[in-house]
């Protein structure tokens, strides 16, 4: 349920054979149905065989030097098969740059990354564009749609996009990290094939390489509900993307230079709101409706606090999953979370401001953006608040606060709450601590007292073509070390685990700042979060019952926060610190997902677009042929 009728996203123009494309994504959906009907190996709408020689969806797009007199313009294609009996499918073109019909679509998007000027402080500085734009394009979707994503990557050096909160289900291969992609090198592309399956709400993308997200590159993910799936708020009259994030004028190869040599960041020196500096972004409302904001933090560190002036806000939505809808004043978001509100154009009519402040952090740091009831020509000069106290304690009550909605349906018509997370018997339990040191005498951040460093070659690859001294398995250990033993070591270490398992993890933070992880591939259950050293009898206050589901967790200083996760994705998943120079400096590992089975049931074979680099560059096969059931 929306408030208005989604609108075609325009990219950049993508030279394609349109009736070609059609026609080869008729016979491919009619080709696919008909093997779907085994019983074993049944339609399950996640486009298994589009990343595959069996696909339904093409390796990847033109290049973007053709110049075939044949091919059409196009910006954005969207073409979605509806399913009438096995074996046969319709088409229908609606009109020249969107390609739409019933229940699943398939965007096609195609996106040149450039590097441009940009100017969002008041200083000069080259940015990343994804089209021309900073922020990029937002990517407008519903539950279980295809997107085929051709990027053509125009820097000097080799770029990967990844997709905070895809879950990318037995898709690990298109998660664009560093442990699952090779590089798109310079001057080349590399197509993605994903779906969003099963999943609704608020996302964005980045890119992971280096240290590129300090230059932009990034922008908004929506999943919309599909049209028949109840949704427990009225439509909006109108829904905003609300991208906030820290930023500092100084050029994201002079930042990673600084930590290249061992030294830390300074302070950022400044926030953006749609890539915008103070006041730069503007909203227009109408008095007397509902709006809808997804906010989502960008940034490199910082945690940031939300409030609208002289307005409240009505948390909907947390990554994902319908939340029990409390009213608040402001709202933390911490680095790499995003949510929902809904908030009430009921004020006398005039330009009012959304303010961002920084928390927890030694220099303060704000912005503003306006909000503008239509036909108001009133000027306000509003002075924000101090910015709010660095005050765990609310923080923390704060997001204990935040609980799922059990009787709302998510991507599905079921209600949340019909999973029972509270009753499943945990197999493992894993403490994560984070820590910081020196190796050969420069900084890095560490997991467990490891500190990743990069391979030579994709993770992901290496397991599948059974390549040997790339990463070592077991190389985190479950627990912290203890006292003397919490030396940092550096290496490419992986944890291991089992397809099925239902784990329990505990980050632990010993440090004074906030931590704030990301899990890809997953969404957890947040069932607890206290100050002071966690121990198995702080079981006892968990939530076993509402407890909201995210991907993204802050840990607060000297605090611990408790999640479970039922193992049901297989592949090789990013776990990492959201807070930038942390992760580049090691504070990140990978979680291998692991199944004997090699069916497609469980994970869907190597794409044939993927690009080979390091180790894997001239290998072929693998050790166990795939299995369609």
């Amino acid at each position: 349920m929306r408030g208005k009728e989604r609108k075609p996203i325009c990219t950049s123009v993508v030279q394609i054979n349109l009736k070609k494309n059609i026609e080869d994504h008729v016979a491919e959906l009619r080709s696919s149905n008909q093997r779907r009907n085994n019983a074993a190996y049944r339609y399950n709408r996640e486009g298994a065989e589009g990343h595959s020689k069996r696909g339904a969806i093409p390796a990847a797009l033109p290049p973007s030097s053709s110049t075939s007199p044949s091919r059409v313009l196009s910006r954005r294609h969207v073409v979605t098969a509806k399913h009438r009996s096995p074996g046969c499918c319709y088409l229908h073109l609606l009109v020249p740059h969107v390609l739409r019909t019933g229940r699943e679509s398939l965007q096609i998007l195609d996106w040149e990354v450039t590097s441009g000027d940009i100017n969002p402080l008041g200083v000069r500085q080259k940015g990343i564009l994804i089209d021309g734009q900073f922020p990029g394009p937002e990517i407008d979707c519903q539950t279980n749609d295809n997107l085929i994503i051709n990027v053509r990557n125009h820097l000097s050096e080799p770029f990967l996009l990844s997709w905070n909160g895809l879950q990318h289900r037995k898709n690990s291969w298109q998660d664009g990290v560093s442990g699952t992609n090779c590089p798109i090198p310079p001057g080349q592309n590399f197509t993605y094939h994903m779906q969003a399956k099963d999943q609704i709400g608020s996302f964005f993308y980045f890119p992971s390489l280096a240290f590129h997200k300090a230059a932009g590159g990034f922008g908004a993910i929506r999943i919309h509900s599909r049209p028949l799936i109840p949704v427990p708020f009225d439509p909006p009259a109108d829904e905003y993307t609300v991208l906030i994030g820290d930023w500092y004028k100084t050029s994201h190869k002079a930042l990673q230079a600084m930590l290249d040599s061992g030294k830390q960041l300074p302070s950022p020196d400044g926030i953006l709101i749609n890539g915008k500096g103070p006041n730069g972004a503007s909203f227009t409302v109408e008095q007397g409706k509902t709006y809808r904001l997804r906010i989502s933090n960008v940034g490199l560190q910082s945690t940031l606090n939300v409030r609208i002036q002289d307005h409240n806000m009505t948390l909907v939505e947390v990554e994902g999953t319908h939340t029990v809808q409390n009213t608040y004043s402001s709202l933390d978001v911490h680095a790499g979370q995003s949510l929902s509100v809904l908030f009430a154009a009921n004020r006398p009519a005039g330009v009012y401001h959304i303010a961002v402040s920084a928390r927890f952090t030694k220099r303060a740091l704000n912005s503003t953006a306006v909000l503008r009831y239509a036909g108001s020509s009133a000027t306000v000069s509003w002075t924000p608040p101090a910015r709010p106290a660095n005050d765990i304690d609310f923080s923390l009550d704060q997001a204990r606060s935040i609980r799922m909605n059990l009787t709302a349906s998510g991507p599905r018509p079921n209600p949340q709450g019909s999973y029972h997370y509270g009753s499943i018997n945990v197999t493992r339990t894993i403490r994560l601590a984070n820590s910081a040191g020196r190796v050969a005498g420069k900084q890095r951040y560490a997991v467990n007292g490891v500190s990743f460093v990069e391979a030579d070659t994709p993770l992901k690859l290496a397991d599948y073509f059974k390549i040997s001294g790339v990463y070592r398995l077991g190389g985190i250990p479950d627990a912290p070390p203890a006292g003397a033993a919490a030396v940092l070591r550096s290496e490419a270490a992986v944890m291991d685990s089992d397809h099925r398992s239902f784990i329990e993890v505990v980050f632990e933070n010993s440090e004074d700042s906030v931590q704030s992880w990301h899990l890809d591939g997953y969404s957890v259950f947040v069932v607890g979060m206290d100050k002071g050293v966690w121990s198995e009898q702080s079981r006892k206050g968990y939530n076993l019952v509402d407890a909201v589901s995210r991907c993204t967790v802050q840990v607060y200083p000297r605090a611990w926060t408790a999640v479970v996760v039922a193992l049901d994705n297989v592949g090789m998943w990013n776990v990492r610190s959201e807070d930038w120079a942390r992760r580049y400096l090691g504070q990140q590992f990978y979680l291998r997902v692991y199944t004997p089975s090699h069916s497609f049931r469980d994970e869907l074979p190597i794409p044939s677009n993927a690009l080979r680099c390091g180790r894997a560059t001239n290998a072929s096969g693998s050790s166990l042929p795939f299995s369609r059931y």
